[in-house]
């Protein structure tokens, strides 16, 4: 059974239910769908919060940093705030730079309260009913999100979304993870490995316009494991406009990265990326079915806010790995399109696989 932990500025109950299996444990809320807490068991006993999280309720109320937010309908950037389907144009919430649009809207879907649907020891389902133009979108449309954690020590995120009306679906989660544990300093000696040949180059304002950059040559080449440490300051204009890490990479959908235990409804599910501890105590595997992943290596978290533990949340002091269409891909014919055609359902998975 879940538990009351708050409630919402107009007086509705914030639940928090706790799921588990193998060596996790996670804790999840109906507001936002939000991940609080991420527990794994280490060897030596430890029970360690790896994901980055408030300590009061109220926080999540604003949560700048979106610290464990399901992101809906749209994640990532839309360049101009706007998008076309079928010849018609819509406006979504120009909250980024005055012009462009970030993960849908401030008070999307991530900051408001969802219904649950079903709980279980190792699951728990919520459900957000979006009436039709409700943060610019159209269609009213249902999502769905399953946080699932197996006797593998998975955790497995499942998103559904069903619309009347032809509409953008492209949730991620936007996590953020400290191997160290949350508020153990920073995570810029934690070592990645992204399996992609290509990045999607941005504009001075993060938004991607067509072009796709090999990653070979550069500091963005993370096909083999290194420190982010190693080049995220380099002089690289693509590093400097954002401030250290905050890009797409374009997955290779390679039969050797495939992992089918976790295939669904003839969707193909592939490993993204990988990042670990540099002594190799903790590692967790990205693998997902969607075409790229946005590696963040927490350039803007601010440096003045203490996290659940009381301690502070330094720059840099957590990563995100969001699986997800192409940022502003909508505007971007080239792209593998978001757009979901009226009455079918669509299901995307993410897992984060420890070990």
């Amino acid at each position: 059974m879940g538990q009351v932990i708050g409630k919402t500025e107009d007086g509705k109950d914030i639940i928090a239910y706790e799921i588990s299996g193998g060596r996790l444990h996670a804790k999840v809320m109906n507001f936002g769908a939000n991940l609080m807490e991420l527990h794994v068991k280490m060897a030596d006993g430890e029970d360690r919060d790896i994901v980055l999280g408030y300590k009061n309720i109220e926080q999540y109320f604003d949560n700048d940093p979106n610290y464990g937010c399901l992101i809906g309908p749209n994640a990532n950037r839309v360049g101009g705030a706007s998008f076309k389907i079928d010849g018609v144009e819509y406006q979504l919430d120009k909250n980024e730079f005055g012009h462009n649009n970030l993960h849908s809207a401030f008070h999307s879907v991530q900051r408001s309260m969802w219904e649950t649907k079903e709980e279980a020891a190792d699951h728990v389902t919520f459900v957000y009913h979006r009436p039709d133009m409700e943060f610019g979108f159209p269609g009213n449309m249902d999502i769905e999100a399953t946080y699932t954690i197996d006797s593998d020590s998975h955790l497995i995120l499942d998103y559904k979304g069903i619309s009347d009306k032809k509409t953008v679906f492209n949730p991620t989660n936007h996590s953020y993870f400290n191997l160290h544990g949350e508020g153990n300093g920073d995570i810029q000696d934690h070592e990645v490995c992204i399996h992609a040949d290509y990045f999607s180059e941005t504009d001075e304002e993060s938004i991607p316009h067509g072009t796709d950059t090999k990653v070979e040559g550069t500091p963005m080449d993370f096909r083999e494991f290194h420190a982010i440490s190693e080049r995220i300051d380099a002089d690289y204009d693509q590093l400097k406009w954002a401030g250290g890490y905050d890009h797409n990479y374009e997955l290779l959908k390679d039969e050797k990265y495939h992992r089918p235990a976790f295939d669904h409804d003839g969707m193909k599910e592939y490993e993204a990326a990988q990042f670990r501890l540099p002594d190799k105590s903790l590692q967790v595997n990205v693998i997902t079915d969607r075409p790229g992943v946005q590696f963040y290596a927490g350039n803007n978290i601010s440096g003045k806010e203490y996290g659940k533990s009381g301690r502070l949340y330094v720059r840099r002091g957590g990563l995100a790995f969001e699986t997800q269409f192409f940022p502003n891909a909508i505007n971007v014919p080239k792209y593998d399109q978001p757009v979901i055609e009226a009455g079918k359902t669509y299901h995307t998975r993410t897992v984060y696989e420890i070990i």
